[in-house]
């Protein structure tokens, strides 16, 4: 767990670090609660202004510590619980810095939220590579070279308004094809399902997003709203994501050490 954090911990300081100079001046973020479609409620202090919105990244913290401590069993080699405390300590992370954008409305954690995005999305297909190569085959070198590449591709909301968007659609993209790809080569119907509701939780959270100021015309969606409600997806997201990637692991490497014996 200790690798796991710094892993994490040093590549977060130095975003944080750079999201804090001038350098993303120019990334175009919103900085104003009318981006979202919630009422602000003037009475309650600005951590709390738009409750809903604030309190769902609360779902973030606590998914990334139920598989921080979660327990893979006698199946879960040390390599595998690495790939699953990285990546909650991603979900335990991103949590606050949603948090913070909100409560502020300033550029840093703004970009912080758009930029963090892009390594966790990145970690799906390292994790992928371990559970297809095996810990004797994978190596961390790659490892940190797509994560690395991951946190550059960022420099394209530098030369474009909607250079961000790019980036992360071609990090989303590469993550479902990943996904789809093992699991037809070691997947089962558990797994299936897994990456079905990840995939869903995805497309959702992407398109009540979108539609944030839409839905708020039907009453249903006033408190609750689309971008809400799109963060429920993305928990969901992160969640099903943890149980397909653990129960594909498992999978593939006991395929691989049947195959060997």
């Amino acid at each position: 767990m200790k690798s796991a954090l710094l892993h994490v911990s040093v590549p977060f300081v130095l975003c944080v670090a750079l999201a804090n100079t001038r350098l993303f001046d120019e990334v175009k973020v919103d900085l104003s609660f009318d981006h979202y479609a919630e009422k602000v409620v003037d009475y309650l202090p600005g951590f709390l202004a738009m409750p809903c919105n604030c309190l769902i990244n609360l779902g973030y913290i606590c998914t990334g510590l139920y598989w921080l401590f979660w327990r893979g069993g006698v199946q879960e080699t040390h390599e595998s619980r690495y790939m699953r405390q990285v990546f909650a300590f991603m979900a335990v992370f991103y949590g606050p810095v949603q948090w913070t954008r909100l409560a502020l409305l300033s550029r840093a954690p703004a970009v912080l939220d758009q930029w963090l995005t892009l390594p966790i999305f990145a970690w799906v297909p390292v994790w992928i590579s371990f559970a297809e190569l095996g810990p004797a085959k994978w190596r961390a070198t790659h490892a940190a070279a797509l994560e690395l590449l991951s946190i550059l591709s960022y420099g394209l909301a530098l030369v474009h308004e909607r250079g961000f968007e790019a980036a992360l659609g071609c990090h989303v993209a590469l993550a479902v094809y990943k996904g789809v790809r093992v699991q037809l080569a070691h997947g089962d119907g558990r797994t299936r399902r897994y990456l079905l509701l990840a995939v869903l939780s995805c497309a959702g959270f992407v398109v009540l997003k979108l539609l944030d100021h839409w839905l708020a015309w039907y009453r249903l969606f006033q408190r609750f709203t689309g971008h809400f409600w799109s963060k429920v997806c993305d928990v969901l997201q992160f969640h099903f994501s943890f149980c397909f990637l653990t129960a594909l692991t498992h999978r593939a490497q006991g395929k691989t050490a049947a195959q060997q014996d």
